[in-house]
C-alpha cells in the first residue's frame, strides 16, 4: 500500500512540473480579448482541447476522435461503448470531454449546462485512483484552466480518489465491486459514469466473475443516477474476451465505436500518431493471437478442436503427383461487414498444399489483409515457389456472390499481370455449393490434425503468414471471426481429394484397357 502511495506521489510531482511548463498564459491579454478567446474556444471543442491540454494533444486527432466528441458533447443523455485499440487514446480523449462537460457544459437548448458529479470506475480502486489523478492535477496546476475558469482546488474537499472543485463538481474513483451507493454532490447524483478497463484477462476466464461484475453495474452503479437528470455513460476498453462486461454493454449502448489499430483498408487508424512502420515494429514482437486481442478487438483464446498443430518436413515437390494452390478472396464474408464492404482490401488467403499417402502438407502461403493487386501478385509468387517441379492446379473460391467479382476484378487483373510475368495463371473456379464454414472445417480437418496427418512445413515456421494460419487454427471455434486460413485449407483438401479420385479412376481405366488389349496373346 505504501509503495502505491509513493508511486502516486511521484507521478503527481511529475504531472505538476509538466503542467506548469506546458500551460503558459498571456499576462498582457486584455479582458475583452480574453472573453472573445474563451468564447471562441468554448464554441469549438477541438480547439478548446488543444489550448487547455497541450500535454495530451501531442498529435492531431483522427476523425473517429472528433466524431466521438461530437456525440457525447451534444447529447446530455447518452450511452457509448468505445472499443478502441491500445494506443488510440480512449482514456485521454474521454478525459478531455469530461473536462469540457464539467467546465463548459452541454451546448443544448439555451446556454450550456454543466455536469456536476463524475464517477471514474475501473477493475480495482488503485487503477480508478490512477485514472482520476490527471483530473485532479489539472484542476490544481493547469495554468490555463486556472487563468480562465478560476482556482479549482478546494481545500477540505481535495483527497486522493475523491474531490470536489470550487466550481462545485464532484469526482470519485471506484473499483469493481465497491459500493457507489450514496454518491451525491449535495443534491446532484452522478451524471457522468466512466467505465475504463473494467474487464481483466483473469476475470474473463471465469464467467461467474463476469456475471458478478455485470450485476454490480446494473444494480449498484447505474441506479446511482437521477431519473430526471441526463446521464452520460462511456465504456472504454478493447474487447479482450468473447464474453466480458464491455461486450455486454454494447447491447445497451446508443453507439458502439469499434476502432482497431488498423482500419478495413489495412492502414493506421490514426496515422497522425501511429505510422505504419511503428505499428509493424510493435506487432512484430508479439504473437498473432496477442495482436488480434490487444489491437484488433478480436480475442483468440485456444479452441477445443485444434489445440495443437504439427510442424514437420514436407516431401520434395517433385515427388508429388500434383500440387494445389487454393485461394479464398474473402469478398463475401458476412462476419466482417466493415471489411467485406470494401472489395479492394480485405483479408485473403492463398496456400500451397499437397498430399502423399494419408498425409496432407501445407508448404507455404499468404494470409493477410491485402489489395486485389497484391492478391494476384502473391498468386504468382506461388508459381515461382512450385517452379515447374510438379503439375499444379490453381483454384479460387467462386460462389454465387463472388462470381461477378471474379469476372470483373480477378480475371482482368490476372490477364494484365500475366502479360509481364510469363503468361496468365490458369485459374480455375471452385464453384461448389459449400456447407456452413465451421462444419466443413471441423469435419474435414480436425480428424486429420488429431492424427498428425495435417503437416505445416517446418521450413516456413518463421513465415508470418504461416504463423497467422497456426493461430487461426488454434483459436478456431463455431463463432470465430477469423477462419479465412482454415477455410482455405479445407478448400485445398477438397480439391486434392477430388483430383486424387479422378487420377485413381483414370489409372484403373487405363489398366482395364491394357488388360483388354492383351487378350488372345
Amino acid at each position: 500500500m505504501e509503495k502505491n502511495v509513493q508511486k502516486l506521489l511521484d507521478q503527481l510531482t511529475k504531472l505538476h512540473t509538466d503542467l506548469a511548463s506546458a500551460t503558459p498564459v498571456n499576462a498582457a491579454e486584455k479582458p475583452a480579448e480574453k472573453r472573445l478567446r474563451i468564447k471562441y474556444l468554448e464554441q469549438n471543442h477541438e480547439e478548446w482541447f488543444k489550448y487547455y491540454f497541450p500535454v495530451y494533444a501531442s498529435a492531431p486527432p483522427a476523425q473517429f476522435h472528433k466524431d466521438a466528441a461530437d456525440r457525447v458533447i451534444n447529447n446530455p443523455e447518452f450511452y457509448e461503448v468505445r472499443n478502441w485499440s491500445r494506443e488510440l487514446a480512449k482514456s485521454t480523449r474521454t478525459m478531455l470531454e469530461v473536462f469540457y462537460l464539467t467546465l463548459v457544459g452541454n451546448p443544448v437548448g439555451a446556454g450550456f449546462k454543466r455536469k456536476k458529479n463524475v464517477l471514474i470506475i475501473s477493475n480495482s480502486y488503485d487503477n480508478a485512483e490512477r485514472l482520476l489523478l490527471p483530473y485532479q492535477v489539472n484542476f490544481a496546476k493547469n495554468n490555463r484552466l486556472i487563468n480562465d475558469y478560476g482556482e479549482q482546488q478546494n481545500i477540505g474537499s481535495w483527497g486522493m480518489g475523491e474531490f470536489i472543485t470550487k466550481k462545485g463538481t464532484a469526482f470519485r474513483a471506484i473499483g469493481a465491486g465497491q459500493s457507489p451507493r450514496g454518491t451525491r454532490n449535495e443534491a446532484a447524483r452522478p451524471d457522468i459514469i466512466i467505465f475504463d478497463d473494467l474487464d481483466t484477462d483473469e476475470d474473463c476466464r471465469n464467467s461467474d466473475i463476469v456475471d458478478k461484475h455485470w450485476k454490480w453495474v446494473e444494480e449498484a452503479v447505474i441506479p446511482t443516477r437521477s431519473i430526471s437528470t441526463p446521464l452520460l455513460v462511456i465504456w472504454c476498453g478493447n474487447i479482450i474476451s468473447e464474453d466480458c462486461c464491455v461486450v455486454r454493454a454494447q447491447a445497451l449502448a446508443n453507439h458502439v465505436d469499434i476502432v482497431n489499430i488498423r482500419n478495413a483498408e489495412g492502414l493506421s487508424s490514426w496515422p497522425e500518431k501511429n505510422s505504419e512502420a511503428d505499428i509493424d515494429r510493435v506487432l512484430s514482437i508479439i504473437s498473432y493471437s496477442a495482436q488480434q486481442k490487444e489491437y484488433f478487438n478480436n480475442p483468440m483464446s485456444v479452441g477445443k478442436s485444434f489445440p495443437s498443430i504439427t510442424w514437420g518436413s514436407c516431401p520434395p515437390l517433385s515427388s508429388l503427383p500434383f500440387i494445389v494452390v487454393y485461394a479464398d478472396p474473402a469478398t463475401s464474408n458476412k462476419d466482417r461487414p466493415s471489411q467485406s464492404s470494401n472489395l479492394s482490401n480485405s483479408r485473403k488467403a492463398i496456400f500451397i498444399m499437397g498430399r502423399q499417402g494419408a498425409k496432407y502438407y501445407i508448404y507455404t502461403g499468404f494470409l493477410d489483409v491485402m489489395s486485389q493487386a497484391n492478391f494476384i501478385r502473391d498468386f504468382y509468387e506461388t508459381r515461382k515457389y512450385i517452379n515447374n517441379l510438379c503439375p499444379a492446379y490453381y483454384l479460387i473460391e467462386c460462389n454465387t456472390l463472388q462470381g461477378p467479382f471474379h469476372e470483373q476484378v480477378i480475371a482482368p487483373l490476372n490477364y494484365d499481370y500475366g502479360q509481364e510475368h510469363g503468361g496468365a495463371l490458369p485459374l480455375m473456379k471452385d464453384e461448389r455449393k459449400k456447407d456452413e464454414k465451421w462444419f466443413r472445417i471441423e469435419a474435414q480437418l480436425e480428424p486429420l490434425n488429431r492424427d498428425g496427418n495435417l503437416i505445416f512445413n517446418i521450413e516456413e515456421k518463421d513465415n508470418p503468414h504461416m504463423k497467422r494460419l497456426e493461430a487461426q487454427f488454434k483459436a478456431a471455434r463455431p463463432n470465430s471471426k477469423e477462419l479465412d486460413g482454415p477455410d482455405c485449407i479445407e478448400g485445398a483438401k477438397f480439391i486434392i481429394d477430388q483430383k486424387s479420385t479422378q487420377l485413381s479412376g483414370n489409372s484403373f481405366r487405363a489398366i482395364k484397357r491394357q488388360r483388354s488389349s492383351t487378350k488372345g496373346f
